[in-house]
């Protein structure tokens, strides 16, 4: 019997097949070129690979870059997103492409030169319907801001048990990878990505994996570099959008995904309880003096962790980082349980659409 730690093979020697990556971006001029660079090193046989960019109406010049590589390499291809979105850009890439196996990939990232394929080689030789690797989170910059939040983006108490980012040593089945690599029947037989999603439409996809049937297999030495917001605004803006999607997401499953989504709004709703009814109670204030300091004693905690690795200025950093991970999505994820579940709204109705902004 076939234990759910196991990985189990379908065969020893993977086929050669043609591979389709699909790559959408908005506004990446900064890091395209890395990126697109990076792929075009891989060691997969160029003659069995494309690379698809889905332009999401750029207005840095990440469009005409990309289509200077497409001058001069006939298998790097651009379409142009209407929608702005990421869903609609995979949905528009997976429709175009020619190769039997997807491998979605992002601009913000630059990926090593086996990536490919060890990718598809673990596609073909186990069960998995979804294969990624591990993400390693770095600096945008060399400020004392970006290593903070690129530390935080890789510490349990940034982001949780996500197994993707922190360390783990062997493959192991999990509920979502970065970057999936996907066979294209797997689209024919389940869907595409879900067009609502803003945000999140890889979770929402993942749990149609898991639901059918599937499995997800994280292939931890198959790493990818992905470069974190440089400052605490772009954090923001970006978890509170994760935050706020998520609810959506949910509704759409049927079900919380996985519990450690609840615990950044669960906190941020006790404070707030514990706030208004302190006014009132001096039991609910000394409870909320309680839960802040054991809250902030953590993140202190984790500062001081920074600060022996990699100096007092980013230590000082990390401590306003967490708080403003944890607080923009969870009131991103209240104000999405209100606008979503509460008053039913879908993406559609939202007054200003959320676009792939980098």
């Amino acid at each position: 019997m076939i234990t759910r730690g196991e990985i189990p093979c379908r065969r020893a020697n993977p086929d050669l097949v043609r591979v389709s990556v699909v790559l959408p971006c908005r506004n990446e001029a900064l890091f395209i070129r890395g990126c697109l660079d990076s792929i075009l090193a891989n060691d997969y046989p160029r003659d069995w690979l494309e690379i698809l960019v889905v332009d999401g109406m750029s207005d840095d010049g990440t469009r005409e870059v990309v289509e200077e590589y497409g001058r001069h390499q006939p298998n790097v291809r651009i379409f142009e997103n209407k929608e702005c979105t990421a869903a609609a850009g995979l949905n528009l890439a997976i429709r175009a492409a020619a190769g039997a196996i997807i491998v979605r990939m992002d601009a913000h990232a630059l990926f090593p030169r086996n990536y490919i394929s060890r990718l598809v080689a673990w596609l073909q030789a186990t069960e998995a319907e979804n294969v990624g690797g591990a993400w390693v989170t770095c600096p945008q910059n060399s400020s004392p801001m970006a290593r903070a939040i690129a530390f935080a983006l890789s510490h349990p108490v940034g982001v949780g048990n996500a197994y993707f980012r922190l360390q783990v040593t062997e493959p192991k089945w999990v509920d979502t990878v970065p970057f999936g690599c996907y066979r294209r029947e797997l689209f024919d037989r389940i869907g595409v990505f879900d067009e609502d999603l803003v945000r999140n439409q890889d979770d929402e996809f993942n749990h149609r994996i898991l639901r059918s049937g599937g499995r997800i297999l994280l292939v931890p030495d198959v790493i990818s570099y992905y470069f974190a917001r440089d400052s605490l605004r772009k954090v923001w803006r970006m978890y509170y959008q994760y935050g706020y999607f998520k609810p959506l997401a949910q509704r759409k499953v049927g079900r919380i995904m996985t519990g450690r989504q609840l615990i950044p709004p669960g906190f941020v709703s006790i404070v707030a309880a514990l706030a208004a009814i302190s006014w009132v109670s001096s039991l609910a204030g000394t409870a909320l003096i309680v839960l802040l300091s054991v809250y902030f004693g953590t993140i202190f905690a984790s500062g001081i962790d920074c600060l022996r690795k990699h100096g007092p200025q980013c230590g000082a950093g990390l401590v306003l980082v967490l708080p403003t991970l944890h607080f923009a999505y969870g009131t991103g994820y209240l104000k999405g349980v209100f606008d979503f579940i509460v008053q039913r709204r879908t993406r559609s109705q939202e007054a200003s659409v959320v676009r792939i902004s980098r």
